[in-house]
């Protein structure tokens, strides 16, 4: 039977890494389920080119989807594993069950918008006459599997928070394997190009969300749904939604950050420039998405053990935190400055296409090698429970300086596509340069406080 870690005990290095290579294995596996769509499609005969950069345009409000769930469970979790720090079981299963009928509902209410306004909203969000056919295609069908991917990414970040870093794991493989095997069935088999993408993707995902849910009605799962703590209440999930915020700001930007790079791109260079940036995405999506494995795996110890007033713990994790993030950043800055072919030719085999992304790639990721630190400290502080530091620091890089940049930026200079991509990085520089001084001024006094109290 699968055991859950003690949080408490053992040498935190070896703990860390025993949450975080789970963790981090769920999440490239994450990142492959996600691109494993435009992989395919990407490659359909005679439209592959011009249907992935559909599909792109879509991702701005699948991207939107996802911070819902953030909202709720990137809050609640750490909430969970503080409370279990203190031994506070029942206030665990609470907040649980009141993230649960939460995320229920929001999906609910995702669906309706996305039926309704979905072939608006892509039209204002960067599709063209060419590509609106296709985005809508499969965002059609992706909505009605909305619930699904509410469950299956909120909840599952509860049993990431007690400590069940392989069964984690287990929930995305499931859904990435089956979305790997339907997938050309699908688009291939039965010929329905997008649909068929979009179609595997939700029946993967419903998979998933079963996973998740009989674990944590199970005995094997520390903390349970119980139907009596799924009666919403203000005062538990109101904190949740406050520290939630955060990771909820810094997902939903990057749907914003989608429709003001895609209708811009649009501008100056057309769709070969939009199809360009869905394959750069998808890279920082490849460096992003470890790094929160990394971080998931150092969540639950830095937040029990902050509960439990061990402080040294939360120090020690930290510093290996920040270590690995680093390391694993530069990596990918190294493939995407030295060898991007290795990223683009998974996307594309058309010529045109291949040759624009390969400046694209460079110049968007051009600072990857440093954001290491901006994940490290920004997720330490929601860690923490510390809200207010974590909202500041997403609004900062994406709503502060990403989205002005992308319209400044063109201003001086000659080519304007490259200024484009180029907002990146200049965001990057200063936003992780804020986020590491924010960090060593706070991070002492937040530890201080908390053994005050």
């Amino acid at each position: 039977m699968e055991q859950s870690v003690n949080l408490g005990q053992g040498h935190v290095g070896k703990l860390l890494f025993k949450l975080a290579l789970p963790s981090i294995v769920a999440q490239l596996i994450n990142v492959l389920y996600n691109m494993v769509d435009r992989m395919y499609i990407g490659h359909i005969e005679n439209i592959g080119d011009i249907a992935l950069t559909g599909v792109g345009v879509t991702m701005p409000i699948i991207i939107a989807v996802s911070a819902f769930a953030a909202l709720v469970s990137m809050g609640g979790a750490p909430r969970a594993s503080i409370m279990m720090g203190k031994q506070e079981k029942n206030e665990a299963e609470k907040i649980m069950g009141n993230c649960f009928s939460l995320l229920i509902l929001i999906a609910i209410l995702s669906t309706g918008v996305l039926l309704f306004f979905g072939q608006d909203l892509l039209l204002l969000f960067g599709a063209s006459e060419a590509t609106i056919t296709y985005a809508w295609s499969y965002l059609k069908i992706y909505a009605i599997g909305t619930v699904f991917v509410q469950l299956t990414l909120g909840m599952n970040a509860f049993i990431s928070a007690q400590g069940f870093a392989n069964i984690s794991m287990k929930t995305i493989m499931i859904g990435a394997i089956c979305n790997i095997i339907l997938d050309p069935i699908f688009i291939f088999g039965f010929n329905m190009g997008v649909q068929g993408a979009a179609l595997a993707t939700i029946l993967s995902q419903a998979i998933s969300c079963i996973w998740v849910i009989h674990f944590l009605r199970s005995e094997k799962s520390f903390l349970k749904i119980h139907k009596k703590y799924m009666i919403l209440e203000p005062s538990v999930f109101l904190p949740c939604i406050a520290l939630g915020s955060a990771p909820f700001v810094m997902q939903f930007t990057e749907s914003v950050l989608s429709v003001c790079f895609n209708t811009s791109l649009l501008k100056y260079g057309g769709d070969i420039a939009v199809g360009a940036m869905t394959i750069a995405t998808s890279v920082m999506q490849f460096s992003m998405l470890p790094l929160q494995g990394l971080t998931q795996g150092a969540q639950p110890i830095i937040s029990y053990n902050y509960g439990a007033n061990d402080l040294k713990r939360v120090k020690d994790t930290f510093k290996y935190l920040i270590i690995s993030c680093l390391t694993f950043s530069t990596i990918i800055w190294a493939i995407s400055m030295f060898a991007p072919q290795v990223f683009i030719s998974i996307f594309t085999n058309k010529p045109e296409l291949m040759e624009f992304s390969i400046s694209a790639v460079r110049t968007y990721m051009a600072l990857n090698l440093v954001f290491g630190a901006q994940i490290a400290c920004q997720q330490t502080f929601i860690a923490l429970g510390n809200a207010k530091a974590a909202l500041f620091l997403a609004l900062l890089r994406k709503v502060i300086l990403l989205i002005p940049l992308i319209y400044i930026l063109p201003i001086f200079f000659e080519n304007k596509t490259f200024a484009v991509y180029l907002a990146e990085p200049v965001a990057d520089a200063i936003a992780v340069t804020t986020t590491v001084t924010l960090f060593i001024l706070s991070f002492k006094n937040l530890l201080r406080n908390n053994t005050a109290s």
